[in-house]
């Protein structure tokens, strides 16, 4: 569609008993839950069942964990074998600890959490915390993690990926920051996913996950808890719930939240209208669905195609916005306008002083790679840190450890801060109320209200703009698109600086290598790139987010700080260096796409 926008888881072959150390059967009081609901219930002492299996081959995790068919991961052992490997690759020191669990919500999620919650049973676990109805948005159990000091978590999500028997299924871990697995952990998953040879599960009964309390069968136990309630916690410590209360009741403003069927919908529910006052008629597709009601959760121009329809009305609200699959990803927008990821996360840290959790400054900023150089203007005008790092918000978490992130971002509608350590939806949705809360302070109701799309010119009348977009082509065939980024090397091995590329002059290209700051790891072929003498840039990446073929990702960029080309189409504005991009990479020959699946 086209758009006039701003831019676009045998055999039984032994018993034993767990040996789990004693741990109360009480609940134990904590101010960021509610137990007045909670209900203990004692069953018989655990034993272990060990199950031969033998190694499958394709385990090995990816930027954010496995992802395979939905039937993939149903098949015999498949989940099991990737948990057990988890296990032992973590070995002596789970014994005795507490690990989260819960998902998106997607098919196979509520089965998959009883053969986990076994295995976490059968290899040394005292308790799992699990979301009701295996419900846990992945910024919910970053937090989950953080509040309750966890050892770590279990996500079942495949992020925006469709769900379904027939589409996605995903599995990953968080550590005891509540970030994702770092290398040295996945690495060695992988290592015990090609010799395993034993499952280890705790002989169970399935556990009634639709209600809120804790079952203990002797030493070990499940408590099923509210998804929302340590979140919500958290946030209330970033943001001004009262401004923003205050600001939702303007009849000047008003919303619209797409739930995209998926696992904030709950998340929306209670927070935008429980705890803002926003009227029910602003949520959109809250209710979650094992299918996202057949769609595709991913919160884009193209996939969330309704509520860009909405915002494109004849009476659009003020404010427009979306999360996916899991609840990490977001779309911000405004009255007929678009907010671009990379532009997003540069407008947040511009505007840090409307949130309260940033009264004494930020720390640094940060951005992935190909997201935009909107953030590097920021940070240079505001004298702050800034690094650039590789796809994976494992990087942006190291650097927020040491203390030297804020705020960080990437293109991928991925957006955040050091509140927990994954991308955060609802925090860049929470983020962009208050700054138009805090903008709108002084204007009375009935005033001329300064909306989205205010806030953008304002930034780009001070930072200038850089347009973006990426073009998306995916499920290409794993060879076809191996070969276009053979092509691109070439092209990148015979360019050096002063090359000209159409009309374009290359100042550098590479294939973008990291060493984290913090501990010294290396990070390398990151993606293909091109800067050029006047800070455009061609990118290209194949992601890790997908579950069959390959995808491939383009991304272009080219700054101006001409005021007259600000609210410029970014197609338009883009297309002498998008021809560029297609023709040094023959993406079309090899690929034989003649647009891109996704275009944002």
């Amino acid at each position: 569609m086209q758009l006039l926008s701003g831019n676009r888881l045998g055999s039984l072959t032994r018993s034993t008993p767990v040996k789990n150390p004693q741990f109360s059967t009480a609940v134990q009081s904590r101010s960021s839950r509610k137990l007045s609901t909670t209900m203990a219930t004692t069953v018989k002492t655990v034993t272990t069942k060990e199950v031969a299996t033998k190694p499958i081959d394709g385990q090995k995790t990816g930027t954010s964990g496995l992802r395979k068919r939905t039937q993939v991961f149903m098949s015999e052992n498949y989940l099991a074998n990737w948990v057990q490997s988890l296990f032992y690759a973590l070995g002596d020191e789970i014994v005795g600890k507490t690990l989260a669990l819960g998902g998106d919500g997607r098919y196979f999620g509520k089965e998959a959490a009883q053969i986990i919650i076994k295995l976490a049973a059968g290899n040394g676990f005292k308790r799992i915390v699990i979301g009701k109805d295996a419900l846990l948005a992945t910024p919910a159990m970053s937090a989950l993690i953080r509040r309750r000091k966890l050892y770590g978590g279990l996500l079942m999500t495949a992020s925006h990926n469709p769900g379904g028997p027939d589409n996605d299924f995903g599995i990953k871990f968080n550590y005891s920051a509540g970030e994702p697995a770092p290398e040295s952990i996945t690495d060695k998953i992988y290592d015990e996913t090609m010799k395993i040879s034993a499952l280890k599960f705790g002989d169970l009964s399935d556990v009634d996950l639709s209600k809120v309390g804790v079952t203990a069968f002797g030493s070990f136990e499940v408590e099923v808890v509210d998804s929302v309630e340590d979140y919500l916690s958290t946030l209330k410590e970033v943001f001004d719930f009262p401004l923003l209360k205050s600001f939702m009741a303007r009849k000047d403003f008003s919303m619209v939240f797409d739930g995209m069927h998926a696992v904030t919908g709950p998340y929306a529910k209670r927070i935008l209208v429980e705890e803002l006052g926003a009227p029910d008629s602003s949520l959109k597709d809250c209710e979650p669905s094992p299918t996202f009601n057949g769609g595709h959760p991913d919160p884009n121009l193209t996939y969330a195609e309704e509520l860009v329809k909405i915002m494109w009305g004849d009476k659009a609200p003020t404010m427009g916005a979306a999360s996916d699959g899991d609840g990490d990803r977001n779309m911000i927008l405004g009255d007929h306008f678009f907010i671009t990821p990379s532009d997003s996360v540069a407008m947040i840290a511009a505007n840090a002083e409307a949130i309260p959790y940033y009264k004494s400054g930020l720390k640094g900023v940060a951005r992935s790679m190909p997201t935009s150089g909107a953030l590097d203007r920021v940070a240079s005008a505001l004298k702050l840190p800034f690094f650039e790092t590789p796809t994976g918000w494992k990087f942006f978490g190291n650097l927020m450890d040491a203390g030297k992130c804020s705020v960080c971002g990437e293109e991928s509608f991925g957006t955040g801060g050091d509140h927990i350590r994954e991308k955060d939806g609802i925090f860049a949705v929470l983020a962009w109320l208050s700054i138009l809360a805090y903008k709108n302070k002084s204007v009375p109701e009935g005033g001329k209200l300064v909306g989205i799309k205010d806030v953008a010119m304002e930034h780009w009348n001070k930072y200038g703009r850089n347009f973006f977009s990426r073009y998306d082509y995916e499920e290409v065939d794993s060879a076809a698109a191996a070969s276009v980024m053979d092509q691109v090397r070439n092209i990148i091995a015979s360019s050096p600086k002063g090359t000209k590329l159409g009309s374009f002059t290359v100042d550098a290209a590479d294939d973008f290598k990291y060493v984290d700051p913090i501990d010294g790891s290396v990070a390398a072929g990151q993606g293909l790139r091109f800067v050029f003498a006047d800070g455009s840039r061609i990118i290209f990446r194949l992601s890790g987010t997908g579950s069959a073929g390959a995808t491939i990702r383009m991304y272009i960029e080219q700054y101006s700080n001409d005021p007259t080309q600000y609210e410029k189409d970014a197609q338009e504005a883009l297309a002498p260096i998008i021809k560029v991009a297609l023709e040094l990479s023959q993406l079309e020959k090899f690929t034989g796409r003649e647009r891109p699946t996704v275009i944002t």
